[in-house]
Formats: C-alpha cells, sequence, structure tokens
C-alpha cells in the first residue's frame, strides 16, 4: 500500500528543497503494533529486562550507572581501522595510545555483548565472504581467539538477550546466532534493504528498524518472529546511516549522509513525519547520559571515501523540542563518524573517519581533542558504558 507521508521543506548543502510526494511501505505481514507511550509499563518482549521509566528508555544508562558486570574492565577506547586491520587501543584518561592489535578483513564496528561481557569486533572482509568476530576482553584489553562469520558489517543483540544479529550487509540478510558461539540458527533475507546497515529497537523490544544504506528505505522487523513487516522508502534520494529512538520511545531519528539531517519517523505509525537539518553528510546518532540531547556527527562530506580536513561537526539535538541547540565544527576540518559518550556523559569519542584520528569532544564545551590513528577507523567504541545490557553497535545501552 502506498500512503502520504510527509510534506515540507528540508535543506541540503545551501538548497531549499520542497518535498510532496509519498514514501511506500510495502506491507509483508500484519499491521505492526503501536508502541505505548504513557507512564504504564509497556508489554515487553518475552524474556526482556523490564522498561524501568517509560519516559526515558535511556535511564538505565545514565552517567556512572556502571553495572556489575563491567566491575574490573580497563577504561580504553577501541577504534578499528579499516585499512590496516588492527584495533587501536586509547587510554582515555591520558588520550594516547597504549597499543594495538590485529584483528580480521576490514574491521568495522566494535561491538559490546549484550552481557557485557566481551567486545567483539566485526571483521567483514569487504568483497569476499571471510569474515570474522574477534573477541575482546575487556579486563585485559587483548583480543581472542576469532570466530569465522560470513559478511559481519554490523551486529545487534535482541532485547532479551538470546540471539546476536549479524548484519551481513552485501548479502542483504540478518543472520541470528548464538550471542556466544556465534553459531548460526537461522537467516532473515532482507530484498528490498541493499546496504542494510545501523538499526534500533522499540521501546517494548518486540520490533526492530534497520536502515537501508544504497536504497534510501528502512526495514521493519518482528523481532519475536523473525519476519519482515514492511519497508518505507524515504522522500529523498539519501543515504540513511544511523537510527535511535526517542527516549519516550514514540520516535525514531534516521541520519542520511546525502541530505544533510535526520528524518523523523514515527514509531506507532512508521511514517516519516518531518526533517531536521543539522551538517554535511550527516552520519552518528548519540543520546546524551541524562537522555535529554542528540549527539549528531556529520562526517563532513557526501562520498563514502571523502577527503581529509571537510567541513565536520557535531550538531546538539534537544529531545524535547527537536530543535539544534548547538553546532559543534571540527576545527580546521575533519570527519567525525561513529563512537559514543563517556561513562560520566562529558566526552563525546569519535573516529574522524578520512582524517587518520580520533576526536574527543567535550559535551559541555565542544572542545575538541585530536589523536592520531591508523588511516581509517571506523565504529570505534568507549569502555566500560553504563546500561544494564547492550542491544550493540558501538553501545547501545538500556
Amino acid at each position: 500500500m502506498t500512503r502520504q507521508l510527509y510534506q515540507g521543506f528540508f535543506v541540503r548543502g545551501s538548497f531549499w528543497l520542497f518535498l510532496i510526494g509519498t514514501a511506500t511501505m510495502v506491507a509483508c505481514a500484519s499491521k505492526p503494533a503501536g508502541v505505548l507511550t504513557s507512564s504504564i509499563e509497556p508489554a515487553t518482549l518475552p524474556g526482556m529486562p523490564p522498561v524501568s521509566d517509560p519516559k526515558n528508555l535511556y535511564g538505565d544508562a545514565g552517567a556512572n550507572h556502571l553495572s556489575t558486570a563491567v566491575s574490573g574492565a580497563l577504561p580504553r577506547v577501541y577504534v578499528p581501522d579499516v585499512k590496516s586491520n588492527d584495533v587501536y587501543v586509547i587510554n582515555p584518561a591520558t588520550f594516547k595510545v597504549v597499543g594495538y592489535f590485529k584483528v580480521g578483513r576490514s574491521p568495522q564496528h566494535v561491538v559490546p555483548s549484550w552481557d557485557l561481557k566481551t567486545l567483539w569486533v566485526a571483521n567483514n572482509a569487504e568483497r569476499t565472504l571471510k569474515g570474522s568476530l574477534t573477541p575482546i576482553d575487556p579486563l585485559t584489553a587483548k583480543p581472542g581467539t576469532p570466530v569465522e562469520v560470513e559478511d559481519p558489517y554490523n551486529m545487534y543483540f535482541t532485547p532479551d538477550g538470546l540471539f546476536a544479529i549479524v548484519v551481513a550487509e552485501s548479502s542483504k540478510r540478518l543472520d541470528f546466532r548464538d550471542p556466544h558461539t556465534m553459531q548460526l540458527r537461522s537467516s532473515l533475507a532482507t530484498p528490498g534493504c541493499s546496504g542494510i546497515n545501523h538499526a534500533d529497537f522499540a521501546i517494548d523490544g518486540k520490533t526492530a528498524i534497520f536502515t537501508c544504506e544504497f536504497t534510501g528505505t528502512l526495514v521493519k522487523i518482528d523481532v519475536l518472529n523473525r519476519k519482515v513487516l514492511g519497508y518505507l522508502k524515504l522522500p529523498a534520494a539519501g543515504m540513511p546511516q544511523d537510527i535511535r529512538i526517542s527516549p519516550d520511545g514514540t520516535t525514531y531519528f534516521v541520519a542520511d549522509m546525502m541530505v544533510d539531517g535526520v528524518f523523523v519517523v514515527d514509531a506507532a505509525t512508521f511514517r516519516v513525519t518531518g526533517f531536521i537539518p543539522t551538517g554535511v553528510g550527516t552520519h552518528g546518532l548519540y543520546p546524551s547520559r541524562d537522555g535529554s540531547k542528540l549527539y549528531i556527527s556529520n562526517r563532513g562530506s557526501h562520498k563514502i571515501h571523502g577527503k581529509r580536513h571537510g567541513p565536520g561537526s557535531i550538531s546538539v539535538m534537544d529531545f524535547a523540542t527537536r530543535k539544534i541547540v548547538a553546532t559543534w565544527p571540527i576545527p580546521h576540518g575533519g570527519s567525525p563518524d561513529m563512537g559514543n559518550v563517556s561513562a560520566d556523559g562529558k566526552q563525546l569519542w569519535l573516529s574522524g573517519r578520512y582524517d587518520h584520528e580520533v576526536y574527543c569532544i567535550d559535551t559541555t564545551t565542544g572542545e575538541v581533542k585530536r589523536i592520531r590513528v591508523g588511516d581509517q577507523p571506523h565504529g570505534l567504541t568507549v569502555w566500560p558504558q553504563p546500561g544494564r545490557y547492550s542491544l550493540g553497535h558501538t553501545g547501545n545501552m538500556r
């Protein structure tokens, strides 16, 4: 079925474009369930930890709310380098690289496990089927024995902790695996989602939305039954990247690097309801530790392989008003990409994708520190992070 979804203005560069059109949702099953927005705890996916605060699903990932599961973990920033096949290790107290180690081919993201005990390096071995997952012990910051896994571009975990979801990007597929051994349990084809990439989960954990980078679409997944519920075509010729849900679970925000901003998608109806301009090459989305702000990294280029010293920046969005309340440019140019917020919420760590560096950004002032690393740093993670469990990526904590 086709529905009229969005009318309005958005900015790309210095041009104003007017969109009057439709976005298409292909219904593949029954109508997706809505999301509860009251203070009553929603009926969640069986086995999922309860929602402590329905008004702020990030409440358990507040500043320094560290689980006993991360006791003894070394404070470190782990930076995968896609070109050199290394992971650089930074001590955040000194802002110094304290080591590095080899992993598999084309490491893309460092992913905290659901139980917070392991960090997995997703080595997707671009253009081959010889991918792998390298475990890191957070207590020692040392790698373990890699596990052969086909095309692990990214990885998530179901909210009940029963499955790791390996995002097999080139195969347009989600592989549901044992979260510890990574043995394959089942696969879900997503034929309408070329470049399947990033994801986030509904407040009740029953559904997830994945972005489709190369088709400008989103795909909605039934987590329990492992099936596709539908596709949503975004109302622009864009390239969606990261996606993050609002603290109250009513809204998804979708970063799009081609249209330089964030699409607003209603969680209950799976419809686009607005657009927020940010900066050039909008890419990563990270909530503040108090759940009041969303840090948005703008990579400074519309190209997958951009040039150094581009107009990279960080936009700060207020969740309540959906307004950009601050913009922090990278001094002398840069390419802020993927990362996360420190445990105390005072720092935002991001890889400088095209600039051989990592940025540590003060979340009060926007001041930037730079740390030199390898040629193409990508999905870094800060560890430990607060929260009861991890949904994957570089630390989607709840």
